[in-house]
């Protein structure tokens, strides 16, 4: 294997990882632009080193060419599950896992020569992240649970406001977890919503996002 065919490998899968890495940083989750792109472009580095020792000893040793390669994917299992966090009923991260293992895969492909397989693995991993949570609101509109986090200045009466604002809206809260910012006064929401069926998820983080020192609302995967 050439030193340009192996920087190329490593430079599209930076490029390929990086790609989805920004997607993940754009929605603020545990593992974002750089540690995708790491993920990405170690596991093509590990690929590539692979088949060369491979290449190299294949005729005066009993060697495997995917020994080296096979320890990725089980241990992206330990970066992925630092992403995962169970607070409560809601449990965050696993889409950001999921994502880490399968941009794990991608650099494989790239590392054993497989280039048209890891651009469309890129395009699909990059469609279902962005569009997917549109078919998602569409069809599972019914679906009982959504969980939210809101930043709020911290003070009195402030979970008492959204409590009530949300059962102005018929929406009910079954779980809650507050988490105190050291240092910046603010506070931390965690809930976990009962929506009705006729009401979106959008308009009751709009109708929220209006209350006095709301700072911030994001929704949970």
């Amino acid at each position: 294997m050439s030193t340009y065919e192996i920087i190329f490998k490593l430079t599209l899968a930076c490029i390929l990882g990086g790609l989805i890495g920004l997607e993940r940083e754009s929605l603020s989750r545990p593992a974002g632009f750089r540690t995708y792109t790491l993920v990405c472009v170690g596991s093509a580095l590990a690929m590539v080193v692979s088949l060369d020792m491979y290449f190299q000893f294949y005729k005066t040793v009993n060697a495997d060419p995917g020994r080296i390669a096979a320890q990725v994917v089980s241990g992206i299992g330990f970066l992925g599950a630092g992403t995962i966090m169970k607070e409560g009923a809601t449990v965050r991260g696993l889409t950001t896992a999921a994502g880490l293992w399968g941009v794990a895969c991608i650099g494989l492909a790239v590392g054993a020569g497989m280039y048209i397989p890891a651009i469309v693995t890129t395009a699909l991993i990059l469609f279902v992240l962005i569009y997917f949570v549109r078919f998602e609101e569409h069809f599972t509109g019914m679906r009982l649970y959504k969980g939210i986090v809101i930043v709020v200045t911290d003070g009195p009466g402030q979970v008492g406001r959204i409590g009530s604002l949300l059962g102005d809206m018929g929406v009910l809260i079954k779980n809650i977890s507050l988490t105190r910012v050291e240092g910046d006064n603010l506070l931390e929401i965690e809930l976990l919503l009962s929506i009705p069926s006729e009401i979106n998820i959008q308009e009751v983080i709009h109708n929220l996002s209006m209350a006095k020192d709301v700072q911030k609302i994001d929704r949970l995967n």
